[in-house]
């Protein structure tokens, strides 16, 4: 095939020049920051990098990060699914000022959003006395991790479910009515396993967001070493040390199993896009 007939086919004139500047700028911003990443944490070796991620408090920091972040983001598909249902369907006064307040959390610093997460489950606060006269300590808990990791992915599901759910017809819905289904059938068995591509794009976002999330959950985590310590600020406490390479070690250790989460999620929901368009 001549080159004049590889022109014919491109439909946007000068793609190759932009797909060259594409290629040329993620490689500058993405892959030559990581690629530093990787070789300086080569500098342990393979078993001194096996013997940095296999320490005791690594393993502690990863089993807080993902386990809070896997519980947040589920919880963030509940509430944001929900929220987003009125968002679209509801109405009420003041409907635009809410749907506004969904991207608070975008605009506020995280610094911010930790040291006001902290203020109101603070152990002397009306609500932190209120919650622990029943038992619940929030503040400086794995709780508090996971309130802070909510409070910070829940817009992800919001945006992603809100178009889907725009879109949506009402015609299945009520055809689904009109053949005998109860509302909590066409739900379930209807309007769910439609959303189910966005609902899992929006749980992938949060999820990812929560897992790289450090100023907002590091004033109220409390930080203890073995209990609520997160990777991030294992990272921190690492370089603060000057322990450049066991830093490296911990993310690149970090970036693997993140990649391999969100590879996860990505390949169900291309199997719920397939099965949908099937």
């Amino acid at each position: 095939m001549s080159t004049r007939q590889l022109r014919a086919k491109s439909v946007l004139p000068g793609f190759g020049l932009s797909l060259g500047f594409t290629v040329f700028y993620l490689s500058l911003i993405v892959l030559v920051p990581l690629a530093a990443l990787v070789f300086r944490s080569s500098e342990l070796g393979i078993a001194g990098f096996l013997e940095t991620i296999r320490h005791p408090r690594v393993l502690a920091s990863f089993k807080v990060t993902f386990l809070s972040a896997f519980i947040a983001a589920l919880a963030n598909v509940m509430f944001g699914v929900t929220v987003a249902w009125f968002l679209v369907r509801g109405r009420f006064p003041l409907k635009r000022a809410v749907d506004a307040l969904v991207d608070l959390p975008f605009a506020l610093p995280t610094a911010v959003s930790g040291i006001a997460l902290t203020t109101l489950f603070a152990p002397n606060s009306t609500l932190g006395l209120a919650l622990a006269k029943v038992g619940i300590k929030v503040a400086f808990t794995s709780a508090g991790i996971t309130v802070a990791m909510i409070f910070i992915g829940l817009p992800f599901v919001i945006r992603s479910v809100q178009p889907a759910l725009a879109d949506l017809s009402k015609e299945l819905e009520e055809g689904a009515l009109s053949l005998g289904a109860s509302k909590f059938q066409t739900l379930w068995r209807v309007v769910l396993p439609l959303l189910t591509p966005s609902i899992l794009s929006g749980f992938t976002l949060a999820f990812s967001r929560a897992l790289g999330e450090y100023g907002s959950v590091v004033f109220i985590a409390g930080n203890m070493p073995m209990k609520t310590e997160i990777a991030s600020l294992l990272i921190v406490t690492k370089l603060e040390q000057f322990d450049y390479a066991g830093a490296t070690a911990i993310a690149v250790a970090l970036l693997l199993l993140s990649l391999l989460s969100i590879w996860t999620v990505n390949l169900l929901q291309a199997r719920a896009t397939r099965y949908l368009g099937n």
